[in-house]
């Protein structure tokens, strides 16, 4: 070593970049701490939780530790680099919280449990068997739109990709659903109520 050393400080973030590459105690620290407010940052504004956020500043900064060896600067700066990935990580950590919708293959099984049971019927009361049988009315992929937007809790833009529509018809099928069990459950039909 020589005697005389260059502060870390003043090094650039390629450098440092590739001094965390290595494992350099002193040059990884210099870049976390260079870096560690932005990413915070970028991890808050997407998840609005400080817990979440620190965990994937974490995780930031070991994918790039990780990773920085295939760093391109062609591609952007290290800071660009660098939050793109904590964005990322980020908006993963916010799905991942969510509760996960099922595959849009299993609706149809379950628009049938929820819809032809006669043996829940019984055990039901008069407004879940009203209910049900409105459900079971409903054109299929407006039931489908219904379950996605009320059990799942699905946005109009998440249903119209599950189902490889426009949004506008995402939209429409939630609305008409909803307007046509507003209307069913306010006159109830003969035949409707389980006795």
């Amino acid at each position: 070593m020589s005697g005389f050393r260059f502060p870390v400080s003043r090094l650039s973030d390629e450098a440092l970049l590739s001094g965390l590459a290595t494992g350099d105690p002193e040059l990884a620290d210099t870049f976390v701490r260079r870096f560690q407010y932005r990413v915070f940052g970028v991890a808050m504004a997407v998840t609005r939780d400080q817990q979440l956020a620190e965990d994937v500043a974490q995780l930031t900064f070991e994918r790039a530790w990780r990773h920085a060896q295939i760093y391109d600067s062609r591609r952007g700066s290290v800071a660009t680099w660098l939050t793109t990935i904590a964005h990322n990580l980020a908006v993963d950590a916010v799905r991942a919280q969510r509760t996960e919708p099922m595959a849009s293959e299993d609706l149809d099984a379950l628009l049938a449990v929820v819809t032809q049971t006669p043996e829940r019927w019984a055990l039901a009361d008069e407004a879940s068997s009203q209910l049900r049988a409105a459900v079971a009315r409903l054109p299929r992929e407006q039931a489908r739109a219904l379950v996605m937007a009320g059990i799942y809790g699905l946005t109009a833009q998440q249903i119209a990709e599950r189902e490889g529509i426009p949004l506008g018809t995402a939209k429409t099928r939630v609305r008409a659903a909803m307007a046509k069990l507003r209307t069913t459950l306010a006159s109830p039909q003969r035949g409707d109520h389980v006795q």
